[in-house]
């Protein structure tokens, strides 16, 4: 056991640059007698400054939690005061006190204040492992970076000394999780650190303490400190390697065949790939049905033919330039590069489940997919009845610089809790190769990890080594079980490097001539794999060379297929949307009115209010004006002429969602779809009633948040899973839709020319020459 590893390889390496590790605390190098020691840095009884004078402590502190506690002088009085009424201090110094002491209060005498303290240290030093342990685990292959030993990390810092490290401390046995929970009151010193660096300290770093849940911190900690790793079995080892093979191979492949193409690929960062396949293969495990993908422009084509199943020779047509046949509607569109492409397959999972994968298409524009994918993820869970929100689930992928660069992501991650716009939780994987395009991270962002903007959203994070492939498939499993559980997000940096530049012709080393001397000399990750299954009898160098074997012959004979190949523009066209007319096609013209009996059936629904409801005054008189209006027909104002559009199309079975800052009232107070009890503030939805019995959601309106980017995004998303519903975005005023101009010039205005992909998104853009200055007049027309 190399105990004093990180504090002296990682402190005596070379710094070759500023990498993805910036930390403030403290570092020091260990003597070379020391290399042989523990990970963890014990501060000499030299340099360890002498505590002062304890003094007096308030009682008002008695009530504070354990962890808070320190001298010498407050444990005694915590002691005093819970021997004379154990219900005078914190719950957590009462469970402390009887687990340490137990109902026997004879033992108080013969239990000193050192070894109160001593225990105490030892819960804080274990609470320091949980907090910071990933500052110091082995998470950068490349092993660039200068990382510092935070100096909670430091035994000394709690008392102790090498001495210590093989008498026997008392850590009790406690209500929570992971180590503390285990039936080991008494144990060593040096068998506590192991535990935790091995827990915390090794190629997954995690940070999960931000959580203010108590049971979903418990549920990481039974995962994260089990003794026993769950190890995968023989077959489990084939698949991912086989996995691991075909996602370095395929690229390999693609740079021989068509060496100056752009491609973006995975080179450095295989891993990523197999790590994808895990989550799905977990997510499908607890129910999962179909997954909505989005990603980086870097990997997606391999993506696209290892993950999603594209027929290769389908993508090599992509890259031979071959002409896609029209559809049927004799429409062909423009086309887009093939690293913006998206598609829609069926998938097998390790264990034979079924899972639909829809890999959405994105622009070049950084992270402008993410609200896309988490629209359309909600709209296949209402399409199919899976309010659970367990069969359909979103997975994105994300780049280190985009991921804290981009203010879409934030936005997106923003609507994870929302009502009206929660999917049940999203799987994000952190492509980190460590450098944005050109820029380094310490000029890149302001955060410590690119993922810190994960930790407002109380979203555990996993740090992975992207070279230790088992350890990103580990992560990734449980990052799928996390969401599957907890229907919340759950975020994996895969820490990697780019083998070449940001794209196959680009020359790295004009800006970062360091690492890519680094880069150069540097074994794959699956190198790495392959030896280690090897080494250790999993596999044999047979058996590996048969799987090299069949991985080629497979990409030569559908290099050889792609020749003969006629794409179809079929293939990218959504089935939801087949038989609509092609954007040069005209459309009849067609009958949309209802009759009047209908109207007037359907208006007296949405303009009769239970007796149950005291709305405000002038919300009562607004809808005794629009009985009048449905009374004499005449008068009807732009509001109830759009009620009575939403009402007949409910009627008719159609799903209507309107979105948008205050569409409920509505920004000029002319629509009041959500009426409020001035009683009891309880919410009642007039267009709810419309049908009997009628189904939960088939009418959405729904506040966003001061969000147009991202909610554009999102409805967009929504708009193109199925045609017969109307889904509306509404500006609070028509000018700000310029703050989703990302949506409308990339997606909404020319998603069918470039991927013949269909929506019906409408945005609804009021504004009104009232004097409110330019912002508030013009709806911005001209930019669309």
């Amino acid at each position: 056991m190399a105990w004093f590893r990180a504090a002296t390889v990682i402190t005596k390496r070379k710094l070759l640059q500023r990498s993805a590790w910036n930390f403030a605390p403290r570092i020091q190098v260990l003597s070379s007698q020391q290399k042989t020691f523990h990970a963890t840095n014990f501060t000499p009884k030299s340099q360890v400054v002498a505590p002062s004078k304890p003094s007096p402590v308030p009682l008002s502190r008695l009530t504070d939690s354990f962890l808070y506690g320190s001298s010498s002088t407050y444990l005694e009085e915590l002691q005093k005061a819970w021997e004379a009424d154990p219900s005078s201090v914190d719950e957590s110094w009462d469970i402390f006190f009887r687990n340490y002491i137990g109902h026997d209060t004879s033992r108080i005498s013969q239990v000193s204040t050192k070894q109160i303290q001593e225990s105490m240290s030892l819960m804080l030093l274990v609470r320091a492992y949980q907090m910071y342990g990933h500052m110091i685990a082995k998470l950068d292959p490349l092993e660039l970076g200068q990382r510092q030993i935070p100096q909670e990390l430091d035994p000394a810092n709690y008392g102790f000394t090498e001495s210590d490290l093989d008498r026997e401390f008392f850590l009790g046995a406690w209500k929570i999780s992971g180590i503390l929970s285990e039936n080991q009151p008494v144990r060593t010193l040096r068998s506590i650190l192991t535990r935790l660096e091995k827990a915390y300290c090794g190629t997954i770093g995690y940070e999960y303490m931000h959580i203010a849940d108590t049971e979903k911190c418990n549920w990481l900690r039974d995962r994260i400190e089990s003794e026993e790793t769950a190890k995968f079995d023989r077959e489990h080892c084939l698949v991912i390697l086989e996995r691991l093979a075909w996602s370095l191979k395929y690229e390999m492949f693609l740079g021989t065949k068509w060496s100056s193409a752009k491609r973006f690929g995975l080179e450095g960062a295989e891993t990523l790939i197999p790590g994808l396949q895990e989550v799905i293969d977990r997510a499908a495990d607890f129910g999962a049905e179909n997954v909505v993908l989005g990603t980086t422009h870097r990997g997606r084509v391999n993506a696209l033919g290892t993950v999603v199943k594209m027929p290769l020779r389908r993508i090599f047509c992509e890259f031979n330039g071959t002409l896609n046949s029209p559809d049927e509607r004799g429409y062909t569109g423009t086309g887009d590069v093939k690293h913006h492409l998206g598609a829609s397959y069926d998938h097998k999972t390790r264990n034979s489940k079924n899972v639909h994968i829809s890999l959405v298409p994105n622009p070049s524009h950084l992270e402008a997919v993410d609200p896309v994918v988490e629209g359309k993820t909600r709209a296949k869970q209402y399409f199919s009845n899976d309010s659970e929100r367990i069969k359909n689930i979103s997975i994105l992928i994300h780049g280190d610089g985009s991921l804290p660069g981009q203010g879409v992501a934030y936005e997106s991650l923003h609507l994870s809790a929302l009502p009206n716009y929660s999917t049940g939780g999203t799987v994000h994987l952190v492509l980190n190769n460590q450098v944005a395009f050109t820029t380094d991270p310490d000029s890149g962002r302001s955060s410590q990890y690119c993922t810190d903007i994960a930790k407002a959203f109380d979203s555990p994070v996993f740090h992975v080594n992207g070279d230790d492939m088992e350890a990103v498939a580990r992560a990734c499993q449980l990052a799928a079980e996390w969401r599957q559980t907890f229907h919340s997000d759950a975020m994996v940096d895969v820490v990697c490097y780019r083998r070449f530049g940001h794209n196959e012709v680009d020359e790295p080393f004009l800006t970062q001539p360091m690492m890519y001397k680094v880069i150069k000399n540097h074994p794959t990750a699956l190198d790495f794999y392959e030896k280690k299954l090897v080494e250790s009898g999993v596999v044999t160098q047979e058996e590996v060379d048969g799987i090299h074997k069949k991985i080629n012959k497979i990409l030569n004979d559908e290099f050889l297929a792609s020749k003969d190949h006629v794409p179809d523009r079929k293939d990218w066209l959504s089935a939801n949307w087949t038989g609509f007319k092609s954007p040069d096609q005209l459309s009849p013209i067609r009958n949309t009115g209802v009759k009047i009996e209908t109207l007037k059936k359907i208006g007296k629904s949405i303009t009769t209010l239970p007796d149950n409801i005291t709305p405000h005054r002038a919300v009562k008189k607004f809808y005794e004006q629009r009985v009048q209006m449905l009374e004499s027909g005449e008068g009807i104002d732009w509001g109830f002429a759009e009620a009575l559009a939403f009402a007949t199309l409910i009627a008719e079975g159609n799903h209507v969602r309107l979105s948008g800052q205050d569409v409920e009232r509505g920004t000029f107070s002319h629509r009041h779809a959500i009426i409020h009890d001035q009683q009891t503030g309880v919410k009642y939805c007039p267009l709810d009633h419309v049908n009997p019995n009628q189904r939960k959601e088939m009418f959405t309106v729904s506040n966003s948040t001061l969000s147009e980017y991202g909610v554009m995004g999102f409805e967009f998303g929504y708009s193109m899973e199925n045609p017969h519903s109307l889904v509306m975005w509404e500006a609070q005023f028509g000018d700000f839709a310029n703050g989703g101009q990302v949506i409308i010039d990339n997606f909404l205005s020319s998603c069918e020319a470039k991927w013949l992909r269909q929506n019906g998104l409408v945005l609804l853009l009021p504004h009104g020459y009232d004097g409110q200055g330019p912002e508030h007049s013009s709806a911005r027309l001209e930019h669309e």
